[in-house]
């Protein structure tokens, strides 16, 4: 099992590490053949406006958008939930997303850098203690289709109750940094996800 991370823009060196601490191998995607190499992809924090426009300098918008289409499963954290919605809230009007999660998405919701912050979070399908999680310039998402599992929300403050980690099918996103804490449940959770649609790919075979 071979999990790539978008590697044009963002924290790319924390994901990776994440990944091989949880199990996977995980290789850096600049590429569309590095793209086809790969079983799961994750698309990291960083600018979702730069990644629009490195991931059509690149040539890996579209051949992103076909692996959704076939069922690749992605994660997506923070400017990673932005490339996965359908649709964006505040972006440049010339911003595209890859899609696959029929959500509406507000970029830069919680504020700018100076409004980063840190909360525990009841995760849906996360086992054990809640999570720890880290918000950095983060999106919030507005709305979602009843084909999107809700998996976290934040409690108390100005933004309680917005939609911080959602799941349609093979793909999973978070508004927050869970690379940056340690705690590797949500990328266990991701690389279960790659496992389980191998498994289902092989019963196909």
């Amino acid at each position: 099992m071979v999990i790539g991370v978008f590697a044009l823009q963002g924290d790319v060196r924390e994901h990776v590490s994440a990944l091989r601490a949880a199990g996977a191998d995980a290789v850096p995607v600049r590429r569309p053949a590095e793209l086809a190499a790969v079983d799961g992809l994750v698309i990291p924090g960083g600018e979702s406006t730069v990644m629009s426009r490195l991931a059509k300098v690149f040539d890996l918008l579209e051949p992103i958008r076909e692996r959704i289409a076939e069922g690749m499963p992605v994660y997506g954290s923070c400017a990673g939930m932005i490339m996965l919605a359908s649709d964006v809230l505040d972006g440049r009007a010339d911003q595209e997303s890859f899609g696959g999660i029929d959500m509406v998405v507000r970029r830069n919701a919680f504020g700018r850098q100076v409004d980063s912050f840190e909360t525990d979070l009841n995760f849906e399908g996360v086992d054990g203690e809640p999570v720890h999680a880290v918000f950095i310039r983060a999106p919030w998402v507005e709305k979602v289709s009843s084909d999107v599992e809700v998996l976290a929300r934040v409690s108390g403050g100005p933004a309680d109750g917005r939609i911080v980690a959602v799941r349609q099918g093979n793909l999973l996103a978070t508004s927050f940094h869970p690379e940056l804490t340690g705690d590797l449940r949500v990328h266990d959770l991701f690389v279960r996800m790659v496992q389980d649609a191998q498994t289902k790919e092989e019963a196909v075979r």
